[in-house]
């Protein structure tokens, strides 16, 4: 993989996404390319509401990349993906699940000014009737737990 995120087009990263067929490439170009490429914060909630697993796995990786690595991206802008994890953390498809789950703990862990919005969060999707909800949000709480104490 190789690309200057100044010459990828959004057409090119829709194409690469509906391309994606497992979950390292996937998270290799969210967090290496596409994170850097002007456009990004456009597609990803396109794709969060696609049904492809791949596809909207890309828009959930993409969210833990710039949480965890997009300095460029102000929390004001990260705060806003929130409802996107909360939307979407019913889905039960194990490729899926895992992204949204990544996303809301990489918001929490990183982004301290956003701690207690991912908290709350999580604490909303425990009480969902989604399997997968709840345990995105056992394993978030319990990793931000570990990482700051018990929380409020």
């Amino acid at each position: 993989m190789v690309d200057d995120p100044k010459l990828v087009t959004r057409e090119q990263m829709n194409a690469w996404a509906e391309e994606f067929d497992s979950w390292d490439i996937c998270d290799q170009a969210t967090d290496n390319l596409f994170i850097h490429v002007d456009g990004i914060l456009e597609m990803i909630p396109l794709w969060a509401e696609r049904e492809e697993e791949y596809v909207r796995r890309a828009a959930f990786a993409t969210i833990a990349a710039i949480a965890w690595n997009g300095e460029q991206y102000p929390d004001e802008v990260v705060e806003t993906f929130l409802p996107l994890i909360e939307k979407h953390a019913g889905d039960e498809r194990n490729f899926v699940k895992k992204a949204v789950n990544w996303a809301l703990r990489n918001i929490g862990k990183k982004r301290p000014a956003l701690l207690q919005q991912a908290v709350a969060c999580a604490r909303r999707l425990s009480g969902r009737s989604e399997p997968s909800a709840r345990w995105i949000a056992r394993d978030a709480l319990k990793e931000f737990e570990a990482k700051f104490g018990p929380l409020s």
